[in-house]
């Protein structure tokens, strides 16, 4: 597998380097599982792909690695080493205990708007630091989002660097993304750039703020259809106590991700702060579009599911 030599160390067998102690988790080819480190005993997150399932995938990983070695941010989930057995490649990534944001959306039921300013900016915070070093992440969502620390006030990180890809002055044009996240121009097979990453965010920002998506509709087809018209609304009670600066936080009321300054929407995160909604904690089951948290966790396992095979189909025909 023709991976860059400096990038990673040859070994026989990973036992000799970390002890493997339970398995985290599992994407389209490749394995998550806690490792600790012989040497320091430090615990990490050990991303095991096998060298079979990445036959004809090698650029792909190569691009990952390349995006993850080039980055170093408070609030982005760090590549720390990487491995090379005869028959597996090795990721080893810092590893961060709090859980997805999708799981906090989900016990938590809403976000002040203070909350969501917070949670967001930091995100806007990796988000532009990524655009400045010519990175597009291409697959922002509350399930690539995942808190430091179990803890109420674990900073917030950004994951899955899988779609990443180098700007490198010019356009992207691969179809790439989660339905319900992804932007117009994205549905529409234009070029796009950094602006797609500040679309999702605006999708997230809703999500936060209210407790419900901007587009959702059981068929893909009708999804990208609300989407492509910006076809959304502040549904009374719930937006009835978000302020004017949270109603205007998403980028979504433009109709087009077509501005990408992460700038221009830090800016208008400044009205959220200090601010607490006067209604009292809310369920799911209370919002109209997604019936009950069931809903949404059906929903998402489906998605993810769907999601993974887009993936892995985008990633063999990725050109840009």
């Amino acid at each position: 597998m023709p991976l860059g030599k400096s990038w990673k160390k040859r070994i026989e067998d990973i036992s000799s380097v970390y002890h493997i102690k339970e398995k985290l988790g599992a994407g389209a080819f490749s394995e998550v599982v806690l490792a600790q480190e012989r040497n320091s005993k430090r615990l990490v997150a050990l991303k095991c792909i096998p060298k079979k399932a990445l036959r004809g995938k090698e650029a792909v990983v190569e691009n990952e690695i390349a995006v993850l070695k080039k980055i170093k941010h408070k609030n982005i989930v760090a590549l720390e080493d990487i491995h090379e057995s005869p028959t597996h490649l090795y990721l080893s990534m810092e590893l961060v205990t709090g859980g997805e944001l999708f799981d906090r959306i989900i016990e938590r039921g809403y976000y002040t708007e203070k909350d969501a300013s917070q949670l967001i900016q930091q995100v806007l915070d990796a988000v532009l630091y990524l655009h400045n070093m010519g990175i597009v992440h291409r697959d922002l969502k509350p399930e690539n989002l995942l808190y430091a620390t179990p803890f109420e006030d674990s900073k917030i990180m950004i994951s899955d660097f899988g779609l990443s890809k180098f700007e490198d002055g010019g356009v992207m044009a691969t179809a790439c993304g989660t339905p319900g996240y992804v932007a117009p121009e994205l549905l529409e097979q234009k070029a796009y750039g950094k602006a797609v990453d500040v679309w999702a965010l605006g999708v997230i920002s809703y999500i936060l703020l209210c407790g419900y998506p901007p587009f959702y509709d059981e068929n893909d087809s009708e999804l990208f259809n609300q989407i492509l018209k910006a076809e959304y609304e502040f549904d009374s009670p719930y937006w009835d106590d978000i302020s004017e600066s949270g109603s205007l936080v998403t980028p979504l009321s433009t109709g087009t991700s077509t501005d990408p300054s992460v700038n221009r929407y830090r800016r208008t995160l400044h009205g959220l702060n200090g601010r607490e909604p006067s209604m009292p904690p809310r369920s799911y089951a209370t919002f109209p579009r997604w019936a009950t948290a069931r809903t949404w966790r059906r929903r998402r396992q489906r998605l993810l599911q769907e999601s993974s095979a887009r993936d892995v189909d985008g990633r063999k025909k990725q050109k840009t």
